[in-house]
């Protein structure tokens, strides 16, 4: 019984490490439909969003 538990959870740590790290290296790329056009409003503010909290934040601060 104990060694089913510790195969099982070497599969886990192995599989969730595998799983971190996917995804593509290299530079971030711009949306394909991104244009200058996009950028910040003419007297140079950006439209403001609503703020909204997130249940993590209390953990980022």
């Amino acid at each position: 019984m104990r060694s089913v538990l510790t195969s099982l959870l070497v599969a886990l740590v192995v599989s969730a490490m595998g799983l971190s790290a996917c995804g593509r290296k290299g530079p971030l790329e711009k949306p394909p439909k991104a244009s200058a056009s996009n950028g910040p409003v003419a007297d140079g503010a950006s439209p403001s969003k609503p703020n909204r909290p997130f249940i993590l934040d209390r953990l980022l601060r």
